[in-house]
């Protein structure tokens, strides 16, 4: 980009930034010639994309600050006012915010409060941190038309985010993700109210109890064991961290009430923007649970916890016979789940008529087998868990199935339909009662997976992410996925590809027969899947929030004369075959 342009775009963005501490970062890059960082923050506006907006805190076009928000903010507040013009006519127009632990959240959070405001919308604004799925569950409670929560998950400290949802508690999907994009970008004026005024007019409402203790109550209810819970609550003492997000307070007080014995691991209970103990708040890095980890093992407890920032995703970890704790990846977990909700609905004949189970295409089909076992189908959709949530509409909207669970491998899981996104609160409790119900029959979680592994098949996974930044990185990530598709492979690590699905072409074809291609009957998405002739799924994805790509490789070996030892060996060295192909094809893009 021209000097000059980067110039011109940087000064007007400090004309119109509120915030000082982002304006004055801007101007100080401005008097310095910074020019290298200046296209950084200026090259592309930060893109309102499927889900909202994420990226890095700081001054420009290209970061996350109050300028960015309330542009966004604008742009869907005009989505709405045009989609629902009676309700706009009326001032009957509702929204609902929440925000995590991160840096500036409560600024953005209360300026997007505002600006629904001031556009007519009666407000309701979190007084302090909330998770992510209490957003998606306020929206449904309160008859919300949109919610925003102030998140950017489980980034580093540097990023922060804007998750917007539509009016039944899910995150936009198509059409309107494009409808707010285009208004986004079609703004030129921003309306905003102070807050004394918002308050005063009625159209900015303070929460907090009134959607907690619905929302706490909520969560015990989907439970299946009360009176087991009750007896033999004590039996389980379990460690637990947020990692400085949401979590603490949900997590303590539905545990809590269970009776469970709940530790909290301590240097990690408050919420802090700067997640000062681990590199990365990702539950799904082993190194994140470490303090957990080493608090669990000094307490002797029986499973340990943790939740991310915004307190959607889950993670566990469990104690070996040898006393070191295994880290359960989101697939198993989401196995063990899967088995546990049946296997309880089918004991206490609450299985309903036509039951049905929902997985993102990069999840493990491990809980497939197993659903099948009990009768029950599994449909997978897009990755993400907006999709899960468009599913489970559909199951509604048709009377084809009724929803008893939805999972995905990054540790997303949800067992309600009262929200509509991953809720780590919920599998947190659901994880609880499942440990109590295998300890009062005298197995462990690994014991309960490993008879599954015998039965069902031994499944491993692993994922592969390479990160594409700056101003070309866009460009490269395109140039990698064209360049699989062009290929057309018919072998991946000496194992013949019996099907490839291009979803962003919408076929599935044999590359032995490419002009005999099959519909996907999934929306459109730049994802390449490659199914080897042994069951092995290979799917290759760029992140819809992050510049990466990611490869997802799932490879199942049945489990001959119970020797499960063996079956993890044959599948580590097809693992480690397939990440050195796609090790090299990621150095020959680079």
């Amino acid at each position: 980009m021209e000097k000059d342009i980067i110039l011109e775009r940087a000064r007007a963005y400090c004309a119109a930034e509120k915030t000082p501490r982002f304006a004055d970062e801007v101007r100080t890059l401005i008097e310095e010639n910074n020019l290298k960082e200046l296209e950084d923050r200026f090259y592309r506006d930060l893109e309102f994309g499927t889900g909202g907006l994420r990226g890095m805190i700081g001054g420009g076009t290209n970061r996350m600050n109050t300028h960015v928000i309330n542009r966004a903010t604008q742009g869907l507040a005009n989505y709405f006012i045009k989609t629902f013009p009676d309700k706009a006519k009326k001032g009957e127009l509702k929204a609902v915010i929440a925000y995590d632990s991160r840096h500036f959240s409560d600024v953005f959070a209360e300026a997007t409060a505002l600006i629904f405001a001031a556009n007519g919308f009666t407000t309701y604004l979190f007084t302090e941190l909330r998770p992510t799925p209490e957003l998606s569950y306020a929206i449904r409670t309160l008859g919300c038309d949109t919610g925003v929560v102030v998140t950017a998950s489980h980034n580093p400290p540097a990023y922060n985010g804007y998750k917007a949802y539509w009016n039944d508690g899910a995150q936009l999907i198509e059409p309107h993700d494009a409808g707010v994009i285009t208004e986004v970008g079609a703004v030129d004026e921003v309306k905003s109210v102070s807050k004394e005024a918002a308050l005063a007019s009625g159209k900015l409402i303070l929460i907090d109890e009134s959607i907690d203790t619905p929302y706490w109550n909520m969560v015990k209810k989907q439970l299946f064991r009360p009176a087991l819970i009750r007896e033999k609550a004590k039996e389980v003492k379990v460690v637990y961290t947020p990692l400085h997000g949401t979590g603490a307070m949900h997590v303590e007080k539905v545990l809590g009430d269970l009776g469970l014995t709940v530790i909290t691991v301590p240097e990690q209970r408050e919420p802090d923007g700067d997640f000062p103990t681990v590199d990365y708040p990702n539950p799904e890095e082993a190194a994140a649970l470490k303090m957990a980890i080493d608090l669990g093992k000094k307490e002797k407890a029986d499973v340990v916890m943790a939740t991310d920032p915004d307190a959607d995703r889950f993670a566990a970890a469990v104690p070996s016979s040898s006393g070191d704790f295994i880290l359960i990846t989101g697939n198993q977990m989401g196995t063990l789940l899967t088995d546990y909700i049946c296997l309880s609905r089918k004991e206490l004949g609450t299985m309903p008529k036509n039951p049905g189970i929902i997985r993102s295409i990069v999840t493990s089909a491990f809980g497939d087998s197993i659903a099948t076992a009990y009768g029950v189908p599994t449909v997978e959709c897009l990755t993400g868990f907006k999709w899960i949530a468009a599913v489970m509409a559909d199951f509604e909207k048709s009377g084809s199935h009724s929803y008893i669970f939805g999972y995905e491998e990054s540790y997303g899981y949800n067992v309600e339909t009262e929200v509509r996104d991953k809720d780590g609160i919920s599998a947190a409790a659901m994880c609880a009662e499942m440990t109590l119900y295998w300890r009062s029959k005298g197995k462990s979680l690994i014991d309960r997976l490993n008879e599954l592994y015998i039965e069902h098949g031994y499944f491993e996974e692993k994922a592969i992410s390479k990160g594409f930044p700056g101003s070309t990185g866009g460009a490269t990530m395109n140039k990698l996925m064209a360049s699989l598709r062009s290929q057309n492979l018919t072998t991946i690590a000496g194992k013949k590809v019996s099907k490839i699905r291009d979803i962003q072409k919408g076929v599935v074809f044999d590359p032995a027969l490419p002009l005999e291609k099959e519909q996907t009957n999934l929306p459109e998405s730049n994802v390449l899947q490659f199914f080897l002739e042994d069951g092995t799924v290979i799917s290759a994805r760029p992140s819809g929030t992050e510049p990466k790509i990611k490869f997802y490789m799932s490879c199942p070996v049945r489990v001959e004369n119970g020797n499960l030892e063996a079956a993890k060996t044959a599948a580590g060295r097809l693992i480690a075959s397939i990440t050195e192909e796609i090790q090299d094809i990621l150095a020959q893009a680079t």
